[in-house]
């Protein structure tokens, strides 16, 4: 069974991710190439790169556009969530143009690092 969750064949490192929409974000491009349905909500993305080969999967729950109805249905469901996944092709570059930010922090696994603040002694 798959989970929202990173994840790579050794997973050396860990982290996390955050992304702010741009002005045509993700959903306008799904929209634009009739990708995605009116009843739909975009739930989750995932881009994966290795040396040779990159891919764009998103994850869409059948639900209505309405974020609030859609939160409240997810936490309604107790086993895995029913999702229409669909590859989509674009570069690294395209991808990521669909976020004003982009912002991506990778820690050595096992090392509990997650939301623990640092300061900087050299830079």
């Amino acid at each position: 069974m798959e989970s929202f969750k990173a994840s790579v064949q050794y997973g050396d490192w860990e982290g996390t991710s955050a992304a702010d929409d741009a002005h045509t974000d993700l959903r306008e491009y799904l929209e634009g190439e009739k990708l995605i349905n009116p009843n739909e909500f975009l739930i989750a993305a995932s881009f994966f790169a290795d040396e040779d080969y990159t891919s764009v999967r998103v994850f869409m729950f059948q639900g209505g556009p309405d974020f609030e109805s859609v939160k409240d249905r997810l936490a309604a469901i107790t086993g895995p969530i029913p999702v229409r996944a669909v590859n989509i092709k674009l570069t690294p570059k395209e991808f990521i143009g669909l976020f004003k930010r982009f912002d991506v922090l990778l820690t050595w696994k096992g090392l509990k690092l997650a939301d623990r603040e640092y300061s900087i002694i050299e830079s």
